[in-house]
């Protein structure tokens, strides 16, 4: 796969991204109605101001949930191959697993894992 086929590659993927974008603006029908501009929830209408501030803190630890979610996704395909590639691949995932552990005490010391 060279570099032709990348770049075939790369320009399919925007042209059907693009073409899906312009065929939904020739077909749907558009209309403005302040109605769709409000804030809705649970068909109670707002009262005052509709920008809340969130805590950092679940922010954190909505990150830290998707760390270690990739690393479940990079987990599965590894232990499928582990008896083929042997030990190299046990030594690898040791020093992926030391990272994500260095990265899980850091969160810990500072603090992002204490629920509010």
């Amino acid at each position: 796969m060279g570099a032709v086929s990348l770049i075939l590659l790369l320009i399919c993927g925007v042209a059907f991204a693009a073409g899906g974008i312009l065929i939904s603006k020739l077909i749907a029908k558009t209309s403005y109605n302040p109605q769709k501009g409000e804030t809705y929830e649970c068909g109670i209408p707002t009262t005052g101001t509709s920008f809340v501030q969130f805590n950092v803190g679940y922010y954190l630890f909505a990150l830290i949930f998707l760390v270690f979610d990739v690393e479940l996704v990079f987990m599965y395909p590894w232990a499928v191959v582990v008896k083929d590639i042997g030990m190299l691949a046990f030594y690898e995932i040791l020093v992926f697993m030391f990272i994500l552990f260095m990265g899980l005490l850091y969160a810990f010391r500072k603090g992002a894992l204490k629920w509010m």
